[in-house]
């Protein structure tokens, strides 16, 4: 083998040593968040970001708002990115959870079939689309107490009507995703959050429209936050903050303005105040 050979050889193998040993000295964390974060794909576009400016890892569980809330007061996680604001600041005056942020937002709208049967197009009041939707025509709810679910639940109460039990009414436990599925098959209504329908409408080939959008009352803030380290002493604490500066900061935000559709359709809209 000549010098030449050998040395190139030997820089090879350098740099895959020290890439290796980069990789082993990564930090994970782990944030528990939403379905509809990770079903649109928000975080595939993000997080090699962070990860590239700070080597820090973050490893997301999906699941509803309300058990991956459950899930950083456990010391599960070590933050929580998810779209619940009332449940949010409750856990933070309860003191599982500190610095909290408003990171993002986007809107809930309701699907349903093209022709429309409980024919709420038109309709400005998102509880009393609801109200034609009763009885009339078949509604799938996520039924997992995710904020999405929260929200459903909210305006079945202003609207005045207990949906559960009855046989046009149907609680699937699901996320986002699954649950848009089922509606469109069940030729149903469901509410959703617009960047997941954004994000999945083609790719699942759902055979549905939205129907219903508009109301202030369907306003979808998100918010992250640290797991508390006085709760949990074993919680990367250090490594959240980081994250959660990072998503706040004009880098983090910029990004998250950055992600959008095959259409171009920004998905979420940057509001951390800082």
């Amino acid at each position: 083998m000549s010098r030449k050979v050998y040395l190139r050889l030997l820089a090879v193998l350098l740099t895959i040593f020290l890439n290796s040993l980069s990789a082993s000295a990564a930090t994970d964390i782990i944030c528990s968040s939403t379905t509809s974060t990770e079903n649109s794909g928000l975080f595939n576009h993000i997080l090699p970001l962070f990860e590239k400016k700070t080597g820090i890892r973050v490893k997301v569980v999906a699941r509803g708002t309300g058990a991956a809330i459950e899930m950083g007061k456990r010391g599960d996680a070590d933050v929580a990115f998810v779209h619940a604001k009332e449940q949010e600041l409750k856990a933070v005056e309860e003191g599982f959870f500190t610095d909290r942020h408003d990171v993002m937002y986007n809107d809930f709208v309701i699907i349903g079939p093209n022709d429309d049967p409980a024919k709420i197009r038109g309709i400005t009041s998102t509880a009393e689309a609801f109200k034609k939707i009763s009885g009339s025509s078949k509604f799938v709810s996520r039924g997992d107490n995710s904020g999405t679910h929260t929200k459903e639940l909210s305006i079945w109460k202003k609207a005045g009507l207990e949906p559960k039990g009855q046989q046009w009414y149907l609680e699937v436990g699901q996320g986002m995703e699954k649950t848009q599925r089922i509606a469109s098959e069940k030729r149903a209504y469901t509410l959703t959050d617009r960047g997941t329908w954004l994000a999945t409408k083609d790719r699942d080939g759902l055979e549905m429209v939205i129907v219903h959008e508009g109301d202030p009352t369907l306003f979808n803030q998100y918010g992250v936050m640290a797991v508390n380290p006085q709760r949990h002493k074993h919680v990367k604490y250090k490594e959240a903050k980081e994250f959660i500066s990072w998503l706040i900061s004009k880098e983090g935000q910029q990004a998250i303005a950055s992600f959008k559709d095959g259409k171009g359709n920004q998905l979420f809209i940057p509001n951390a105040k800082q």
